[in-house]
């Protein structure tokens, strides 16, 4: 299944690792990780300013929409899931 994450972008469920909120920027661990994914060329180009930060396999993506709200979304396609089969 796909999540839509902000921004025209979409992205498979099965590919998300993390979804961070963007408050957890300011720990140290975190923003090395994020300096060091962007230099590397992880990070995809553009808005740097969001609510969430989405880790996939091979991408890290800015998100305006909030964790709290990517959580749901995801439950919600997990529960079509759950009822179809």
């Amino acid at each position: 299944m796909f999540i839509h994450i902000g921004k025209n972008t979409v992205v498979r469920t099965r590919d998300i690792i993390m979804v961070l909120d963007k408050e957890c920027t300011q720990f140290r661990d975190t923003s090395d990780f994020l300096q060091l994914a962007k230099e590397e060329g992880f990070v995809v180009p553009g808005e740097e300013e969001g609510k969430s930060i989405i880790v996939t396999d091979d991408k890290i993506y800015f998100s305006p929409i909030s964790s709290i709200t990517l959580l749901k979304r995801s439950n919600f396609i997990k529960n079509i899931c759950e009822q179809s089969f």
